[in-house]
This record gives C-alpha cells, sequence and structure tokens, in this order.
C-alpha cells in the first residue's frame, strides 16, 4: 500500500520514521505470525520479503516524483506502508506510485523461483506464488490499497460519486471477503480504512486531475499489472498442479478462499 502524503497541505509534515528497534520487532511479530499460520519458514520469508520489495517500489516511484523522502512504516500484523512527504503534482504521478508497488513488488519472486530451481522443492513455488497473491490483493481498487488510487481517478472523472459509490461498494465486498475467509485481522483494518474515505471531508485532495489519454492509459497500466501479478501466480502453482491449468487456478483459489 501506498500512503502519497498527508490529504492536506496545512497538515504537519511526517515524524522521522520509526524507532529501528520497534520496526524490528514488528517485522519479526509479522513473520513469527505467518510462520504459525502457514508452518512454513519458506513462506514467512516470502510475504515478509514482498511486503518489502512491494513498498519498496513506492518508495522509489515517490523519490522520483518528488514526493521523498519516502519510507517505509511497519504495521504489525498487517505489513507496512510506504508514507511520502508530499502530495503528488498530479492525480497521474499518484497513479504511478501506486503501481510500482505491485509492478516492481513482482522482483521478490525470482530469489523463490530460483530456489525452487537449485533445490527442486515445491515450498519455494508456494513462496513465490504468495508474494504474486500480495501485489493481486494490492490491486483490489478497495480503499486504501493500491488499486483505488489507480482507478478512483479514472472513475471521478465521470463524476466524484461515481468513484465513492464504486470504492465503497467494492471495498464492502473485500471486507465481506476477508470475514468470510478467516481473514479476520485484514478485514477489520479494511474496514477502518473504509469507514476513514467516507468520513473524509474532501474525496480527492491531490493535484491536477487526470486528462483523458492520462486515464486510458491508467486503466491500460493497471490491467498490465494485474495479467503479470496472474501471471507469475499461475507460473508459481503450474508445476504444483502438474502443468494443469485448472489445477493452478483451484490451488490459487484455496489461496483466496474462493471455490471448492
Amino acid at each position: 500500500m501506498a500512503d502519497r502524503g498527508p490529504p492536506r497541505t496545512d497538515e504537519p509534515p511526517l515524524d522521522k520514521g520509526q524507532h529501528p528497534v520497534w520496526a524490528i520487532v514488528s517485522t519479526l511479530l509479522l513473520g513469527g505470525f505467518i510462520w504459525w499460520v502457514s508452518q512454513s519458514w519458506v513462506i514467512a520469508v516470502a510475504a515478509i520479503w514482498g511486503l518489502f520489495v512491494h513498498e519498496y517500489g513506492h518508495v522509489l516511484a515517490m523519490n522520483r516524483l518528488g514526493m521523498g523522502p519516502a519510507r517505509i512504516y511497519i504495521i504489525p500484523f498487517l505489513g507496512g506502508v510506504a508514507k511520502s512527504q508530499r502530495l503528488p503534482k498530479s492525480e497521474w504521478d499518484g497513479v504511478l506510485v501506486s503501481l510500482a508497488g505491485p509492478g516492481f513488488g513482482l522482483l521478490a519472486a525470482i530469489p523463490f523461483f530460483a530456489g525452487f530451481i537449485a533445490t527442486g522443492h515445491g515450498e519455494w513455488l508456494l513462496g513465490a506464488a504468495v508474494i504474486a497473491l500480495i501485489n493481486l490483493v494490492n490491486l483490489a481498487p478497495a480503499p486504501p490499497l493500491d488499486g483505488s488510487k489507480a482507478l478512483g481517478p479514472v472513475l471521478a472523472r465521470i463524476h466524484p460519486n461515481v468513484e465513492r459509490g464504486a470504492m465503497v461498494l467494492i471495498g464492502a465486498l473485500v471486507v465481506f471477503w476477508g470475514v468470510t475467509t478467516g481473514r479476520f485481522i485484514l478485514a477489520a483494518f479494511l474496514a477502518i480504512a473504509l469507514i476513514g474515505h467516507l468520513r473524509r471531508g474532501a474525496w480527492r485532495p491531490e493535484g491536477r486531475p487526470l486528462t483523458g489519454r492520462e486515464s486510458a492509459q491508467s486503466v491500460g497500466l493497471f490491467v498490465a499489472a494485474a495479467v503479470a501479478c496472474a501471471g507469475v501466480g499461475i507460473a508459481a502453482l503450474l508445476p504444483l498442479a502438474g502443468g494443469s491449468l485448472p489445477g493452478a487456478l483451484g490451488v490459487a483459489g484455496g489461496f483466496l478462499g474462493i471455490g471448492g
């Protein structure tokens, strides 16, 4: 997830960052929790590594677009968030920052594919699939996930209430998914974020709105990122399913808590 800075320019600047001890402890707690749930140190490492690389993608984009210096903040049991010191100059910059996380984050899967090639152990492929899943879920167009910041400005060009309605509807569906699949911490976090978006006075405080061309490019980049995330996930699961695409999709459905 990417936080593109304070919602109003009159807010105080961000602090100098988390205390390093707290960041380390929070990361260890998150890793321990993932290991306890998955009973796999490979998956725990993949999740932490994948989250870090994802957020670092946001940081790189923020710094490149003049929003830095950006930093990664650890959220216990949830992961992290990249925070910038300045708002984007335009909604187009905001779209690029949002999609930089999932795009760059897929690079985190490379060591896990290499681990499978070197050892032949399928657990490494599960790690790569988890990384793909982290980035794919972040593309859901629900506040505060990256997808909402990539597609929200496009919908706002139609009418601000169209964006609001779509984000609220999809956000509610994602919260429902979290509750019904046992992802209660994620569901609670998303529910709180959704309520915060509803209570926000200005729905779109960022700079210059998207142009028509930028809107088309935003949709194209979003689709490309989603296809890339899904492709990496399926590539990781195919060998585990004996090369069967339906089998790989079934395993993916199990990861997402959907399907039979």
